[in-house]
């Protein structure tokens, strides 16, 4: 559901990834430009989504990448650990496929279109 609506938004393409270390592989990886916009769930297996921001926002290549967290979590903790480790943003994830599909296309609109990112 997530990717579906993901892909019916995102015109610049989604790269999706199984786990954190898959995503911290592919994201630290040389010969290719960082993305304009990651989005990063907290619950992922292998290395969980604050370990990844950890990582990304420690390398001077992914350093300004905006992340926004798209996670189930309301937890206060996760909250707040996400900001001081860094993101951008954080979003529960709605319930519902409309709802969901929504926030992702209010997303899309602010940080691939209103947002001016460093050069």
């Amino acid at each position: 559901m997530t990717l579906r609506a993901l892909r019916r938004r995102l015109a610049n393409g989604v790269v999706h990834v199984r786990d954190g270390e898959e995503a911290l592989s592919f994201l630290l990886a040389e010969g290719h430009a960082p993305p304009r916009l990651i989005l990063l769930d907290l619950k992922m297996p292998k290395l969980g989504g604050l370990e990844v921001l950890a990582r990304l926002r420690a390398e001077p290549r992914t350093r300004t990448v905006p992340v926004v967290v798209l996670t189930s979590s309301k937890e206060e903790p996760d909250v707040a650990a996400a900001y001081a480790l860094g993101a951008n943003s954080y979003i529960v994830k709605p319930v519902g496929f409309e709802n969901f599909r929504e926030a992702v296309s209010r997303i899309e609109f602010y940080w691939m279109l209103l947002n001016q990112p460093p050069r």
